[in-house]
């Protein structure tokens, strides 16, 4: 809005030109305004403001407008109390090369505290863990290639994949996998009230619950690793474990996939005991190089662990 009412600014003193006394004017009309619309500041944690909105002054509503200023109130009161109270943050884990463990960053010093897990005990296992959001061909890929080898995982799954693959959301059951919340749609969950992020995490239980009969795994990924303080306790106060991961490379683009051979060297390089790794099984070269991760992986001693193993829950 502020560029808006410069550029309307500047077509106003185009017209003006002639009767402010040439260029001159017009270029000190135009630093005035910029001058003006620089200084100009928001409150502070607030997301959408007044002047984002349909807001009229209290009182001055009338018809239609009060309907669109009470619409705005509501909103930015509600995107007000979610800035303000939910310090969201994005996860992340710098790689480390031989066998070295990554530490929590130091401005998530919290996180183990509130629920959150992203590296087990310091022996040689491994947690595999899958992010999936639908099924392009890959994900049964990545299924055969578990059984094959006899590993477990772990799928965080979002409603979608309940919908249009319910075979493979029973396979993963079936053949002894974690199946997990992803939550239904894949939203920021920083961006949402308790109530919405509580409403968020039961729709893909019921999704799952509907299909199996059964209850989904009581352990929670945040949707591209964004998450709160606030997220973690409520999470945990519905019973969940929030988990994270230490090794993760770029191979969630499906139009852009890694190469195989450095895939592997990239990989392997990072490996390190109590690993929670996350992979995304609609990748093609994922499921490419899954059989020789797992075969390098076994020849360095690794096993393969549960997240009931990492949480304490054996």
């Amino acid at each position: 809005m502020k560029f808006l009412r410069i550029a309307l600014a500047a077509a106003f003193a185009v017209t003006c030109v002639a009767q402010t006394g040439g260029f001159g004017a017009f270029a000190g009309i135009i630093r005035d305004r910029i001058k003006a619309e620089t200084a100009e500041t928001e409150p502070e944690c607030e997301d959408i403001t007044p002047k984002r909105g349909w807001r009229t002054p209290l009182g001055q509503e009338n018809g239609k407008n009060r309907h669109r200023s009470e619409k705005a109130s509501r909103t930015f009161a509600r995107e007000e109390a979610v800035a303000c109270v939910s310090d969201g943050m994005s996860w992340y884990c710098p790689h480390e090369t031989d066998g070295k463990r990554p530490s929590v960053p130091s401005e998530m010093a919290w996180l183990t505290e509130h629920g959150g897990h992203f590296l087990g005990e310091d022996e040689r296992v491994i947690y595999l863990t899958f992010d999936a959001g639908y099924e392009n061909g890959n994900v049964e890929k990545i299924l055969d290639v578990l059984k094959a080898e006899n590993v477990p995982g772990a799928f965080f799954i979002l409603e979608n994949l309940v919908t249009r693959n319910p075979e493979l959301v029973n396979r993963m059951r079936e053949e002894g996998h974690l199946v997990c919340n992803h939550t239904a749609k894949h939203p920021d969950m920083t961006r949402k009230t308790q109530e919405e992020f509580e409403a968020e995490l039961r729709a893909m239980e019921d999704a799952y619950r509907d299909l199996t009969g059964e209850e989904i795994a009581k352990y929670y990924r945040p949707p591209e690793g964004r998450f709160s303080r606030e997220n973690l306790d409520w999470a945990r106060g519905m019973g969940y474990e929030t988990i994270l991961w230490s090794y993760a490379y770029a191979d969630w683009d499906n139009n852009r996939q890694p190469d195989p051979v450095s895939s592997i060297q990239k990989v392997i390089s990072g490996t390190h005991n109590g690993e929670v790794i996350l992979l995304h099984p609609t990748s093609a070269t994922n499921a490419e190089i899954l059989p020789e991760l797992i075969r390098q992986w076994k020849e360095m001693g690794y096993r393969f662990g549960t997240l009931d193993e990492l949480c304490g829950k054996l």
